[in-house]
């Protein structure tokens, strides 16, 4: 595995398994292999100088892609389409979740609520702040945060079919 960062171009294209139709980059299996194979799952990206923490996901043919939200096409101001300049190091920190400031500041200051959170697997954490953050509204945001502490304090899962009361 390298911790070197590894710099490539790729096409902005639509992509990812047929379930859930996207805008992927591949990644050539040469950079795959030199960031350490299938055992790298998270990397540190950067996207036309913008940086971002992202999966690096398999698709049947073997190869891996990085999935590109709406938010971070908005962020790097790319389309469908373009060429993306592309640098990958492996993520130091691949549990790792930042948290909107508002959010964190309220875990901070109920145990209960930050206990549940911390018994999220990784990737709920990253469900659950991206659910906090695709809200366009500060009021939506705020509901959704106070929704997802009472959730967290209660032991229920912020997803789970309860969640939706």
């Amino acid at each position: 595995m390298k911790d070197t960062p590894l710099s490539f171009q790729a096409l902005l294209e639509p992509g990812g398994p047929s379930f859930m139709p996207m805008t992927i980059l591949l990644v050539p299996l040469a950079v795959v292999e030199d960031l350490g194979g299938k055992a790298v799952r998270r990397v540190v990206s950067t996207l036309n100088g913008h940086t971002f923490r992202l999966g690096l996901h398999p698709l049947k043919t073997g190869e891996r892609y990085l999935m590109i939200s709406k938010e971070v096409r908005k962020q790097v101001g790319i389309r469908l389409g373009d060429q993306v300049a592309v640098t990958l190091t492996p993520d130091p920190e691949p549990d790792a979740v930042d948290l909107p400031a508002e959010f964190a500041q309220a875990l901070a200051e109920w145990p209960e609520a930050e206990a549940g959170f911390l018994r999220l697997t990784p990737s709920m954490k990253r469900a659950l702040v991206q659910h906090i953050r695709s809200a366009v509204r500060a009021e939506t945001r705020a509901e959704r945060i106070v929704k997802a502490l009472h959730l967290l304090a209660a032991g229920r899962h912020p997803f789970g079919s309860t969640a939706r009361d």
